[in-house]
């Protein structure tokens, strides 16, 4: 399943400047979701004072990743593919709680596509645990571990 940027302003409540998911490559309900952050030098965070460019922060990496995982949490579960019932979408809200294990390993700068590799550790009725690691081209720049929670409204 792949899912174009009105798909995914039609999932998350997020909007620019902090909608950090521009394409949805592949998504596997429950599973994993590979995505896509263009980063631009038209994005907030990639002008420097002086003009010059600066790297994507860690936070918004962490962030960029956390939205990944809330889009795959709320996707359909596909038959078999999940033994405990989720609050429906439109009644639930989805909270970054915290991060382990966070690695950066190398700026991620305007021009560069990040590529958002985030698998399910562990799903639950109330709280999430994910594996993220972030890739620009062939090389890992980023990596973590992603606690979140999912509340009914």
């Amino acid at each position: 399943m792949e899912l174009d940027i009105h798909e995914i302003t039609a999932r998350l409540p997020h909007r620019y400047p902090m909608l950090l998911i521009d394409r949805v490559l592949e998504l596997v309900p429950q599973e994993r979701i590979l995505a896509i952050k263009n980063v631009s030098a038209g994005d907030s965070f990639s002008r420097g004072m002086d003009g010059g460019n600066l790297p994507m922060p860690g936070p918004l990496i962490l962030e960029a990743m956390a939205q990944a995982a809330a889009l795959f949490s709320f996707a359909e579960k596909g038959a078999g593919k999940s033994t405990h019932e989720r609050p429906e979408e439109a009644a639930a809200v989805y909270y970054f709680l915290g991060v382990d294990d966070a690695r950066f390993l190398r700026p991620v700068l305007a021009g560069d596509s990040l590529r958002l590799d985030v698998r399910a550790l562990r799903l639950s009725r109330s709280i999430c645990k994910y594996r993220g690691q972030a890739y620009v081209g062939q090389d890992m720049v980023a990596e973590a571990t992603l606690l979140c929670a999912v509340r009914s409204t």
